[in-house]
């Protein structure tokens, strides 16, 4: 499925629920407030930005008040132009976290 295909088919009630937030809780990770989600979540049509958000925040787990604009930097330096070097980190932050867990 294509990542616009994945925001487009996001549920966020359905994500709410299995992380076991409240509207309050889960809306204001990502800047939006509960009555606004419940919107949302009753059907109202939810912009591109709040979807990537909610999908970055509590699909993927990214903690978006760590990431600081040089990062991403950093990152699309890696991925254009030394993409072995990216593939090679990627797998071993991969391996980390799984010895981890």
């Amino acid at each position: 499925m294509s990542n616009v295909k994945a925001i487009e088919n996001l549920d966020p009630r359905e994500i709410r629920r299995k992380l076991g937030l409240n509207q309050q809780q889960f809306w204001s990770k990502i800047g939006v407030t509960q009555s606004g989600g419940s919107r949302y979540e009753s059907g109202r049509n939810m912009p591109k930005p709040v979807k990537e958000l909610l999908r970055l925040v509590h699909v993927e787990q990214v903690d978006i008040q760590r990431v600081k604009r040089e990062d991403v930097e950093v990152i699309e330096y890696l991925r254009c132009f030394e993409p072995d070097l990216y593939k090679n980190l990627k797998k071993a932050a991969k391996a980390k976290l799984k010895k981890a867990a």
